[in-house]
């Protein structure tokens, strides 16, 4: 059982999608916020600009914690200007080293004009090879309804949205209040 559900029993929460193509990149994210089978939240946003807005980012898991990580994504952003893959490498080393770090239950998805990546806790940096990547309750869901739709669909937004519905429509920790933030 992970350690989020020890500590908070029954929370669910979120379904996050990158979708790039044709030299876009989409990240969208559901609002859904759930403890067992009640929604407390459908309007959460879970997608956000960072680095003046040539980074976005989205997460799953513990909203502080998130936020916390946003933090010290913006400040390595800081210190490698336009190298994603170094300020996305160097945060993860922190995390899994760092004693208050390590506890940080939480996983994101950065993408800039060049690249996407999924962090997490564990040290993972992972870039897609099709570039689509998805996190949260319903990203499998939504993983695999954009994967389907990328050689139906020519917009990288277009391919997200409809993918973000299915997946909505199948999980029942996700819903149809999307954040959509794009860059390119």
């Amino acid at each position: 059982m992970p350690d989020t559900e020890r500590k908070f029993p029954g929370w669910r929460g979120t379904t996050i999608l990158s979708v790039r193509k044709n030299g876009k990149v989409v990240l969208a994210g559901d609002g859904q916020v759930s403890i067992g089978d009640t929604v407390v939240k459908a309007t959460a946003r879970k997608v956000r600009p960072l680095s003046s807005g040539k980074v976005i980012t989205g997460f799953a898991g513990a909203t502080a914690d998130a936020f916390a990580l946003f933090e010290r994504l913006e400040t390595k952003l800081e210190q490698y200007p336009d190298q994603l893959a170094r300020a996305c490498v160097e945060l993860a080393k922190d995390w899994r080293t760092d004693r208050y770090m390590r506890r940080l239950e939480a996983m994101l998805i950065v993408a800039d004009g060049k690249e996407t990546f999924t962090l997490t806790g564990a040290g993972d940096v992972l870039e897609p090879e099709d570039g689509v990547t998805a996190i949260g309750s319903g990203g499998n869901y939504a993983l695999s309804a954009a994967r389907a739709l990328l050689d139906y669909e020519e917009d990288a937004e277009v391919i997200a949205r409809k993918a973000m519905k299915i997946a909505s429509e199948i999980c029942v920790y996700s819903n149809g209040n999307l954040t959509v933030e794009t860059l390119g």
